[in-house]
């Protein structure tokens, strides 16, 4: 028997976009599938019934593999596939393997012989690059910076130092801790070096922002951005 196809399947941060932010074509697939393996169960039910499943979603097998998959539990979650049939990777909001869960379930479908497929969808990185004014011929992602505050200055020097060579620095962070990291960059960084917010990509709410940090600091003083536990990319870049 052939195996089924591994399904990438981006996902919003707002469901109420579903229909403007993915394209026909993705719905309509993610409505022929009934294997499911997703970061969180909750929210992965949520996005099908509002993507119009057709199926009661008590019916679906879904699988949480959660933010980090185990290593000794991708065959078992990947059998169902490798037995025929077809399913999907959700992420909570995002593209699944990029800052997002699901690189291992791929890189395992590979070994094994299962057919991978991405799908277009909403990337907050490329979103908020592609809004930024910033360089996007050359760039990197850093995912998360040092918790630590010593190191966290440190590490924003660093990223800094690339920034004005020209490659644009890209970041994220927990939401509750949008704030501190802010106000960080704003105390570490040169006045000159250009920060780059995407706040909400894709939600009704969505702002995009970039200014000189020392544009940054009077905005702050004054009328911040609105950070608090709300998805947010950090750009720093020339």
């Amino acid at each position: 028997m052939s195996p089924g196809t591994l399904h990438l399947i981006p996902v919003p941060i707002a469901a109420d976009t579903l229909p403007a932010v993915l394209p026909p074509a993705v719905l309509e697939r993610v409505r022929t599938l009934q294997v499911f393996l997703v970061e969180n169960a909750r929210s992965a039910r949520a996005f099908l019934k509002t993507a119009g499943h057709p199926d009661p979603i008590a019916s679906l097998q879904i699988a949480e593999i959660g933010h980090a998959p185990a290593a000794d539990l991708l065959d078992a979650w990947l059998a169902p596939v490798r037995a025929g049939a077809d399913a999907a990777v959700l992420s909570e909001a995002g593209c699944p393997g990029v800052a997002d869960p699901g690189a291992t379930l791929v890189a395992r479908a590979h070994e094994i012989g299962i057919p991978v497929v991405p799908w277009v969808g909403p990337s907050a990185i490329l979103l908020a690059l592609m809004a930024s004014g910033m360089s996007g011929q050359n760039f990197r992602f850093l995912g998360y910076l040092p918790q630590n505050r010593d190191e966290l200055a440190k590490r924003l020097l660093a990223v800094q130092r690339d920034a004005l060579r020209g490659e644009t620095q890209i970041f994220i962070e927990t939401p509750y801790r949008n704030q501190r990291l802010f106000e960080a960059i704003l105390q570490t960084c040169d006045p000159g070096v250009a920060l780059g917010l995407a706040i909400d990509l894709t939600a009704a709410q969505q702002r995009i922002a970039t200014h000189p940090v020392a544009r940054w600091r009077e905005i702050a003083a004054t009328n911040p951005p609105p950070l608090e536990k709300r998805p947010t990319v950090f750009l720093l870049g020339k």
